[in-house]
């Protein structure tokens, strides 16, 4: 598939084929993320996938009513959370030097948007899932303090068609020399 295409193409997936999602295909998203550009090159990234169905079912109790992705977190084939290590992207010496402090959700959302392309790229669906409670959330797969739970990202083989939403023409949004 040619990047456009793929970029073109996602979509926000929540409904999935009972069709697994093989290791070598998991492989293949890891090195998508393994590639994804970073920090100086700080990879602050940590992903759990979570395979046992009771962690699923009580990552699902994470997620806040009315959530339309609720039930994927159970039901897609795969399913990954994705974590941060704090106190290294956007760090030099010990020390934050960007005006927004720690880099890390930068960074994951790179890799996030990586692990997406490539599945679209092997015939996957996937949605980001951002409204959950983290804290419990991290409780759930055991996150060492130092790392924050950022997303869930359910994968699989789509179930449903989604079409395009509209999309803001780059003449809305592109300035040239100043705002």
């Amino acid at each position: 598939m040619e990047l456009m295409d793929a970029i073109k193409q996602r979509r926000s997936i929540r409904k999935f084929e009972d069709r697994p999602v093989t290791d070598e295909v998991v492989g293949e998203l890891m090195d998508a993320v393994m590639w994804s550009p970073s920090w100086a090159n700080t990879q602050c990234w940590e992903l759990v996938q979570v395979k046992d169905p009771a962690k699923r079912e009580q990552l699902q109790q994470t997620i806040s009513k009315g959530n339309p992705a609720t039930k994927a977190i159970v039901s897609a084939p795969a399913l990954f959370v994705i974590c941060g290590r704090l106190n290294s992207s956007g760090y030099y010496n010990g020390k934050v030097t960007t005006k927004f402090g720690d880099w890390f959700m930068f960074d994951l959302g790179i890799a996030c948007q990586s692990l997406c392309l490539a599945a679209q790229d092997k015939g996957l669906g996937t949605v980001i899932v951002g409204l959950f409670d983290h804290d419990a959330a991290a409780k759930v797969v055991g996150i060492p303090e130092g790392h924050e739970v950022v997303a869930m990202i359910p994968a699989g083989y789509p179930a449903q068609e989604v079409k395009a939403p509209k999309r803001r023409p780059a003449e809305e949004f592109l300035r040239v020399d100043s705002f």
